[in-house]
């Protein structure tokens, strides 16, 4: 397999899961506290939208690159 069609194959597949999932979702830990014996932490959630005409761009451009016969 070729360096462009195993880009295209990885832009694809990111495209599809970006069109079916909308995002993804990381946890963060913002802040840290140790008083003595007792340890206070906070994690937050983020979650990060794609938006879908990046998702239907990274599809498309990876299936030009996997048709591709050079």
């Amino acid at each position: 397999m070729k360096g462009t069609q195993l880009i295209g194959l990885v832009l694809l597949i990111a495209g599809v899961l970006a069109l079916a999932y909308g995002g993804f979702s990381y946890t963060k830990d913002t802040d840290k506290a140790k008083i003595g014996p007792i340890e206070i932490s906070v994690k937050d959630r983020e979650h990060v939208n794609i938006p879908m005409w990046a998702g239907i761009a990274s599809a498309v451009v990876g299936g030009i690159l996997l048709a591709r016969r050079n």
